[in-house]
């Protein structure tokens, strides 16, 4: 069946958070480079919380480095802000003349944009840099590691906004153009004509690699479990619709009780290639080879522990936010949704709200029912809500930014003030979803909520690491954008009006900097982190526990989800160790069953020491 793969030059992996997606493909990275000997081959991530460092036990970083075992063999993580430097120095000269020429403010006053926060910057730096290095012929295949499925969409529908973006580029030069024909009678193409020329060919050809089935093919990796069922049948509709060619589904980890979930999967896709769970992790080349090329027998499940230490009851230490975050699917959402139910029925006179502000939402398959962007109630007090991005941007853009784009082209209320550019250059890139804004709204929504006072406990059910922690630095981001407007505004006001849109943005970021004091206040603010038993898994927590000490974000706890022996401690937190709940409940009771075990009242066991190395 692999064989069938052998004709493409792009193969690219994804699916719901923590199904495997590293290993397998690393795994099938690692069989080309042995099938074609003569072929270099590329296996590169655009996970900004990576794992193949883990998986091959090898040091990954934004420069490609050979496997010594497979010399044709390469491995890249790649490195977005490098990336964007890289990408300055090349054309960010010719792109600041291009928004000077589309708007009222001076080249000089770009220069600093640059070093202001990206948010987006790992998916849109990802799929500039896999265009390039197929265009250029750097390598003659590449296996591509990504991110989450809701993030991996992000990445596809980058397409469509570049080409908008490109569309508005364009506008800014068709002006000069005809000014400049206008002013002197004629017009010499520059090298700003070039670069858009440039742009337009590899946008097209890129275009056409994604959605070539000859030479391109998304795998979807999942795990025989129901939310990983339900995520890859919406990633396979989704890729139907962007027309990115589906290759089949990589069913990791499948064992003898799952065999009807693997019917399941063979119900909603073709074809369905089945690994066994393995008795050992997968880690390093020999072990990655065994998992690729053969059919071990099925592993019998490990017996469940029972739970331990409960989680505190977080009504009564007065917090206001919980967020629980992790590697993809480590049990994030199950793990948010129980804390919920179980907070909501020993408190009902206390309104809870749990939100997935993940774009891959799975917590209205963890309740058993339809969630949507207004909240659904699961208990008179306790509604659950997937946020819309969508919906959030129609709102944004109405509020806040068509007008900034008026503002931005030169556009005012004074007729004596007009500048000759039109706002429908800006308004194109106003229009698009712009890269990392799921982040950025997700933040705005919460901020209403606590600012509202109308939920006595909200708990978020976040993105995989690598977007969860873009989404806690986001306020900062937002804040030193803001800044740079309000500075650009100051300088250009007799120009540029809008004084009462200023006004709002003056007042969006003092909203802004209360939440971000609230996200850092441990009164008010925690987080839970969510782990289960593997190495790859230990590894990445352990990063993420670091990254967010310099966050300043609150963390006493991890929760050890599908727990078959006990944690004690991990990283300096306490661990609450996790059973799974038995496969055959309904969504729904398994929830309830889960909480039960979550936030048990004075319900604490002691532990028994486990070092977390034993597992690896």
């Amino acid at each position: 069946m692999l064989n069938s793969f052998d004709s493409l030059h792009l193969a690219m992996f994804s699916g719901k958070g923590g199904v495997g997606k590293s290993t397998l493909s690393s795994a099938f990275a690692c069989r080309w480079a042995k099938q074609f000997p003569n072929d270099r081959i590329l296996l590169l991530s655009t996970d900004p919380a990576h794992s193949l460092g883990d998986v091959l036990q090898m040091e990954v970083s934004n420069t490609a480095q050979t496997i010594e075992s497979l010399p044709n063999l390469s491995v890249r993580a790649l490195d977005a802000e490098l990336l964007l430097k890289d990408f300055k120095a090349e054309y960010g000269e010719i792109l600041e003349r291009l928004v000077e020429r589309g708007s009222f403010v001076g080249q000089g006053d770009l220069a600093s944009v640059w070093e202001l926060g990206w948010s987006g910057l790992d998916e849109l730096m990802g799929i500039l840099e896999i265009q390039r290095l197929l265009r250029d012929r750097v390598v003659d295949r590449i296996v591509v590691d990504m991110a989450p499925s809701g993030h991996t969409l992000a990445l596809f529908n980058l397409m469509e906004f570049l080409e908008e973006f490109l569309s508005a580029l364009e506008l800014f030069q068709l002006k000069h153009r005809t000014m400049s024909e206008a002013f002197t009678g004629r017009y010499t193409p520059d090298e700003v004509d070039l670069f858009l020329e440039s742009m337009r060919r590899d946008l097209t050809d890129g275009r056409q690699l994604l959605q070539d089935s000859a030479r391109s093919a998304c795998f979807v990796v999942a795990i025989a479990e129901w939310l990983s069922l339900l995520e890859s049948q919406r990633l396979i509709k989704a890729l139907e619709a962007l027309k990115i060619p589906f290759g089949g589904v990589f069913l990791n980890q499948v064992h003898a009780e799952r065999e009807e979930l693997v019917r399941k999967f063979q119900e909603i896709a073709d074809p369905v290639l089945t690994f066994s769970q393995q008795s050992q992790e997968p880690i390093g080349i020999a072990a990655l080879d065994r998992l690729i090329t053969t059919h071990s027998e099925f592993v019998p499940s490990a017996i469940p522990i029972a739970p331990s230490q409960s989680l505190p009851d977080f009504i009564l230490e007065q917090r206001k936010l919980i967020l629980v975050g992790g590697k993809g699917g480590v049990g994030k959402t199950t793990v948010a949704a129980a804390i919920a139910l179980n907070l909501a029925q020993q408190h009902p006179d206390r309104k809870i709200r749990v939100i997935s502000i993940d774009p891959a939402h799975s917590l209205g398959d963890a309740f058993g029912t339809q969630l949507g962007h207004e909240p659904t109630d699961i208990l008179p007090n306790l509604s659950a809500q997937e946020v819309d991005a969508r919906t959030l941007l129609d709102r944004f853009r109405e509020e806040y930014l068509w007008e900034l784009a008026d503002m931005m082209s030169g556009k005012t209320q004074d007729e004596s003030l007009q500048i000759a550019y039109t706002p429908e250059a800006w308004r194109k890139i106003m229009a698009q979803a712009l890269p990392g804004i799921d982040e950025m709204l997700a933040l705005l929504e919460v901020m209403e909520l606590l600012e509202s006072n109308a939920q006595d406990l909200i708990i978020l059910d976040t993105a995989p690491t690598g977007h969860l922690l873009r989404f806690l630095e986001m306020p900062s981001v937002l804040t030193d954008w803001l800044t740079w407007i309000f500075k650009l505004w100051l300088k250009y006001q007799n120009v540029a009006g809008h004084t009462e849109l200023m006004s709002r943005l003056r007042t969006l970021r003092l909203r802004i900097i209360k939440t971000h004091k609230q996200l850092q206040n441990a009164e008010h603010t925690e987080f839970i982190g969510v782990v289960q038993a593997r190495s790859t898994i230990f590894a990445e927590t352990e990063r993420l526990v670091r990254s967010l000490e310099p966050l300043q974000i609150h963390q006493r706890f991890i929760v050890n989800n599908r727990a078959t022996q006990r944690l004690e401690e991990f990283a300096g937190k306490t661990v609450v160790n996790l059973p799974n709940a038995p496969s055959d409940l309904a969504p729904m009771a398994q929830i309830e069953k889960i909480s039960e075990w979550l936030i048990a009242p004075n319900s604490i066991a002691s532990l028994v020491s486990f070092n977390p190395q034993s597992q690896i």
